[in-house]
């Protein structure tokens, strides 16, 4: 051991007898920019697919389709604090554990969805009420000019 540690000592001096720090420096920097890369790559994702994981978990409601991490699908016909108990046929019912679901299919529909339509239609009706009203003065405009040039033709 204490060979190895003058090994090192001996390595960082020159023949001049003054210290390499530069490359301690480099050294530093390059493990700083690899810490930097996993972080970004690995443990950031991870951290973001936990955590909608655990929102997907908490937000299971009785009626929603799943598909458990063994491929079974079903329907969630209770909900209790650490398990669900999943509805796969008429009369077959198994009980789960919340960890045990790997996605919600498509959640219980409710009628939120037909609210945006009303509001598309909504907002067409205003577009068309504000377009005649844009369009009337050009629309005076251009039969003032024909008018004369209308005249001039039907004395030819």
């Amino acid at each position: 051991m204490y060979s190895l540690i003058l090994a090192l000592g001996t390595a960082t001096t020159t023949s001049d007898g003054a210290a390499t720090g530069g490359s301690m420096v480099t050294t530093l920097i390059t493990f700083g920019v690899i810490i930097l890369i996993f972080y970004f790559l690995i443990i950031r994702p991870q951290r973001k697919r936990d955590k909608e994981a655990k929102a997907m978990l908490a937000a299971i409601k009785k009626g929603d389709k799943i598909v458990t991490i063994g491929g079974i699908r079903g329907t969630v016909a209770v909900v209790k604090e650490s398990t669900v108990i999943v509805k796969v046929d008429d009369n077959t019912r198994i009980e789960f554990s919340k960890n045990a679901i790997s996605s919600v299919l498509n959640k219980k529909e409710a009628a939120p969805a037909e609210k945006p339509a009303k509001k598309e239609k909504a907002e067409e009706k205003i577009e068309k009420v504000e377009k005649p009203a844009v369009d009337a003065p050009k629309a005076e405009e251009k039969s003032e000019e024909t008018a004369p040039a209308e005249e001039e033709k039907a004395e030819n």
